[in-house]
């Protein structure tokens, strides 16, 4: 018994059929790899860029702390400059005590307390308030 037909044929619209059947799939299967890659390359290269800015901020916070530690440091310098010279100016002066001379209570010179004048509140008000117009601190328009 013969098959009906050319065998030969069908084989290969059933191959050819099959063929396009696996270049459709092969297709879609490149598609989704790339588009896997893409993803991949894109979202690497969103982190690179956050990366990068993340480290410009750190840099630029760093910068500014070491400036301000820098201008913290010359200060402390001149301040221990100043302590030191605090400190000669002291130390001179506890050595040069010796040669003072105790005083005594006859050496000190007494003064006579002068007694205080009772005035009103009025009449010290009236009086700062003329001294004002003579001095001029009571005048139109300020």
């Amino acid at each position: 018994m013969k098959p009906y037909g050319n065998q030969l044929n069908l084989k290969k619209k059933v191959s050819y059929e099959s063929k396009k059947n696996s270049e459709k799939i092969y297709i879609f299967n490149v598609k989704l790899i790339h588009q896997i890659f893409d993803t991949i390359n894109i979202s690497l290269l969103v982190l690179i860029f956050t990366l990068l800015f993340l480290s410009f901020n750190s840099q630029r916070k760093w910068s500014n702390t070491y400036k301000n530690l820098s201008k913290t440091r010359a200060i402390n310098n001149n301040l221990i400059d100043y302590i030191s010279k605090i400190e000669e100016f002291y130390i001179s002066e506890l050595e040069s005590i010796n040669t003072y001379t105790k005083t005594k209570p006859k050496d000190l010179i007494y003064l006579d307390k002068l007694p205080e004048k009772k005035e009103s509140l009025f009449k010290k008000n009236l009086s700062s308030f003329i001294e004002g117009f003579l001095d001029s601190k009571y005048q139109r328009g300020y």
